[in-house]
């Protein structure tokens, strides 16, 4: 199934930006985020199709992963 992985801020440093990829059916968030080389301390906001999605989310064909840095500051 192919899927469209955009990362934000820090998170697109060395990777890109905004990437269409091939996965099989019903991969968990979680997988992509290990593939990516981020830990799950790093993740701020995983949203799906523009919703907030937990980590064992099965993305589903034509699905859109966004992932969002931690963001700190005062």
């Amino acid at each position: 199934m192919k899927i469209t992985v955009k990362l934000f801020a820090s998170f697109r440093v060395g990777r890109f930006k905004v990437e269409d990829r091939d996965y099989p059916p019903g991969t968990p968030v979680r997988r992509i985020v290990e593939e990516l080389g981020l830990s799950e301390d790093q993740l701020g906001v995983v949203m799906v199709n523009y919703r907030h999605a937990a980590l064992d989310y099965e993305l589903k064909e034509g699905d859109a992963l966004a992932l969002f840095p931690l963001v700190g500051g005062g």
